[in-house]
């Protein structure tokens, strides 16, 4: 058979609409911003939605993919990744950390059809998530009472560290600390008047630990922030700004001190938790006695063996959380 050029382009304009109405019907993928996201993602929320996927955690219904690094001549490309079972969803977040900058992104994929379902904007989501999990650690591991909460960082993830124990725990006062005065004083400005939170700033951080029951580091350190001799007994530790082998926010005495310790999932805490490797190398715990989170949340391991006892949470920060976030704000913004 011989096509006149009119024929032939009426086949390819046939193909292509064809194509153009399967893909439409396939991917109606959306792109959520991060205003989008700061709005459809509230604090409590998210603290229900962390706290659900240490529970499938526990349960055996989540795969998760520990995080993986390129390395730049400018800064780093992270990459990692997680699927459900119920409901089916899988999802990566990848992330650069550069001198210039960072960039973050989750990409989110139904786990029946493989379609993409939402490209989100994810410097908010990161950051409202990791003070989630910081929030779930402490309504399972620390005591009870009304806490004085002592921060020892005040850059862009303290305040929903402080904002998601307040979910958890009535606050009677935060204790603030950073190597700046300026930004200490502003962080607790800020927590006063935004946030109608008692507030102080103090000038060490061993002052800060001092007064605190449950005490919270979001930095970017690669030494220990604090000596752990000054933790009062039964005080909670949330260590939340390491995420790398060769940094250690954290000391071993702390970490020695520590009844329970606790992380996000302890594959990817073996990998990079720079926390515990010198007191492991020293011997002062193991990895059989560190358990995930999700095994104190489902109950199965008990968060604080008395109130004496000092605890410990190591968050890392997994893609479990971030795609179990991203599916959260992609149904609540289908609805």
């Amino acid at each position: 058979m011989q096509f006149t050029k009119s024929r032939v382009s009426n086949v390819i304009l046939i193909y292509y609409c064809s194509i153009v109405e399967v893909s439409q019907e396939i991917y109606m993928a959306i792109w959520i911003s991060e205003d989008q996201v700061t709005e459809l993602l509230p604090m409590d929320e998210c603290v229900k939605v962390v706290e659900q996927s240490f529970r499938k955690q526990a349960e055996g219904t989540v795969l998760n993919k520990p995080r993986y690094r390129i390395r730049m001549p400018e800064g780093f490309f992270h990459l990692m990744s997680a699927g459900y079972a119920d409901p089916p969803v899988v999802g990566l977040k990848t992330y650069t950390t550069f001198k210039k900058g960072s960039a973050a992104i989750v990409l989110l994929f139904d786990g029946d059809s493989g379609s993409l379902l939402a490209t989100i904007e994810a410097n908010n989501l990161g950051r409202i998530r990791t003070g989630a999990a910081s929030g779930v650690a402490s309504k399972f591991m620390a005591r009870p009472d009304d806490p004085v909460v002592g921060i020892i960082g005040t850059g862009f993830q303290a305040t929903t560290q402080i904002e998601a124990i307040s979910k958890v725990r009535n606050i009677s006062k935060v204790i603030c600390f950073s190597r700046t005065k300026e930004k200490r004083e502003a962080f607790v400005k800020y927590l006063s008047q935004s946030m109608s939170i008692d507030a102080v700033a103090c000038s060490s951080a061993e002052a800060c630990v001092e007064q605190a029951d449950i005490v919270t580091t979001i930095t970017s350190s690669r030494l220990p922030v604090f000596t752990g001799t000054h933790l009062q007994k039964g005080t909670h530790v949330n260590a939340a700004g390491s995420n790398h082998w060769m940094r250690q926010e954290i000391d071993t005495t702390t970490v020695q001190r520590s009844t329970r310790i606790a992380v996000d999932d302890l594959t990817q805490a073996k990998i990079e938790c720079g926390d515990l490797f010198p007191a492991i190398e020293q011997g002062f715990t193991r990895w059989e006695s560190i358990y995930n989170l999700g095994d104190i949340v489902s109950g199965t391991i008990g968060g604080r063996p008395d109130t004496q006892a000092i605890t410990l949470y190591e968050s890392q920060g997994v893609a479990f959380q971030d795609v179990a976030v991203a599916l959260h704000i992609y149904e609540k913004l289908k609805q």
